[in-house]
């Protein structure tokens, strides 16, 4: 059983950053496709940004490309999330995901494992 483990979520301002982490547990962590998902409440889990397993390839949902940068580090078994301009519209749970896909996803039940999440909330 792979383990996902968010954190760096919290409340910020209109126009703050944030840094997530996701640490992995297992070996096989440089052998997956690593995402990032949001769910707002009321709504459905929605894709945020992907990464291949090499970190070559990333994608970004519209919303967020520009803003938001995701990277990884195989050797800490960590991949990141750099949100920077965040807005009142950011604000939700962050989920990070993980699938044995070698093409880098969007479609949540692609993914195989997931964290617990961690809460993002932008104030106006």
């Amino acid at each position: 059983q792979v383990q996902l483990v968010e954190s760096g979520g919290g409340l910020v301002h209109t126009g703050d950053s944030l840094r997530l982490s996701c640490a992995a547990s297992g070996r096989t962590f440089s052998s997956a496709t690593m995402g990032w998902f949001r769910q707002a409440p009321g709504k459905e889990r929605e894709f945020v940004a992907a990464i291949s397993r090499s970190g070559g390839s990333t994608r970004y949902a519209d919303s967020v490309k520009g803003r938001f940068t995701i990277a990884r580090d195989n050797a800490k078994n960590t991949v990141y999330l750099q949100m920077n301009t965040l807005k009142p519209e950011d604000t939700a749970v962050y989920y990070c995901a993980a699938t044995g896909n070698v093409l880098v996803v969007i479609r949540p039940s692609l993914y195989n494992y997931w964290g617990q999440g961690t809460q993002v909330t932008v104030s106006s």
